[in-house]
């Protein structure tokens, strides 16, 4: 048994499309590695390449190149994906059943019958919080509610690696909350989690670590910390000060921007400036009364990849 959730190597995909069988390539040549207990993200703007990684590891289409596996075997290999759990971006599940049989027909598929399986649907029923929805009509569910059974079923058989599609995208705060508090208790219990999302605060707050992908190929690959560390800069704030005395000092550009908030000026300057920044501004006489490192956050970071990879001719599909 491999010590990885999750393997991929040179993993690529292209499509023909069109009445020309026009080749596009979706995913470019991609590596990375998940392990048991991590929580691991997938991020990107849309046509990035995510949905098609996650279809490539569920076997739903074949790779142009590369492998994959799970927890050591082949993603070709049915017995891979026994212990899998998995939410699509948009489920469809079959909206005549009530959440209970949508749940015990999942137990019989993962081979579960009887006590057993009674004992199972309840068990995940608790705790995705839909206990006293169980037996109404999916098709009476709001979204958050089908996001919800959905999600019960991914859990049914303990699986040792889940995988989210944009778990959270539509639920309400609180349906936020439980999608959060269930990844990070399968992260305790040493499951593997992969997930895909537009929501950069789930990532920063969930993510063990990110990969982030543009244009079919991965940009950054590491440790959350490790991605918004690439960009650090330091708040200054001064007083007594307007903006104007504060411009004629200094220049704006894309390592420097300024701010008025409750008559402070307050300046965020990239590292490479802040030394001469803080030399024009007590030259000039004002007085810096704070000086103190911020991150940048994952957003910002995932935008100034975006704009680097357009800057040099990325292809975002």
């Amino acid at each position: 048994m491999s010590s990885s959730a999750v393997e991929c190597e040179g993993l690529s995909k292209t499509y023909r499309v069109g009445f020309l069988g026009r080749k596009v390539q979706a995913l470019k040549p991609i590596d990375f590695v998940v392990h048991p207990g991590e929580v691991f993200g997938l991020i990107g703007p849309n046509g990035a390449g995510k949905s098609t990684t996650i279809k490539l590891l569920l076997n739903l289409v074949l790779p142009t190149s590369g492998k994959a596996r799970l927890f050591g075997r082949d993603v070709n290999e049915p017995s891979s994906r026994e212990s899998l759990g998995y939410v699509p971006e948009a489920p469809v599940p079959y909206e005549h059943l009530s959440g209970e049989e949508y749940l015990f027909l999942q137990a019989s598929l993962a081979g579960l019958g009887g006590a057993a399986s009674k004992q199972e649907v309840a068990r995940v029923l608790e705790r995705v919080e839909m206990k006293r929805h169980a037996a109404l009509r999916i098709r009476q569910y709001s979204k958050g509610m089908t996001q919800r059974v959905m999600l019960a079923g991914a859990l049914i058989g303990h699986p040792k690696l889940v995988v989210l599609d944009e778990p959270t995208s539509g639920l309400d705060p609180l349906g936020r909350r439980l999608v959060r508090d269930l990844i990070l208790e399968l992260r305790h219990e040493g499951t593997a989690v992969l997930f895909c999302t537009h929501i950069m605060s789930d990532v920063e707050m969930l993510c063990d670590r990110v990969a982030l992908l543009i244009g079919g190929a991965i940009h950054k690959c590491g440790k959350v910390s490790e991605l918004v560390s690439d960009t650090r800069t330091h708040e200054v704030v001064v007083d007594n000060a307007t903006r104007e005395q504060v411009l004629a000092l200094v220049q704006v550009d894309d390592a420097l921007r300024i701010e008025v908030v409750a008559q402070r000026v307050m300046l965020h300057v990239g590292e490479t400036r802040l030394q001469d920044v803080l030399r024009q501004l007590l030259n000039g006489g004002l007085t810096v009364s704070r000086i103190q490192p911020e991150r940048i956050p994952l957003e910002e970071t995932f935008m100034a990849a975006l704009r680097t990879s357009n800057q040099h001719g990325g292809d975002l599909e």
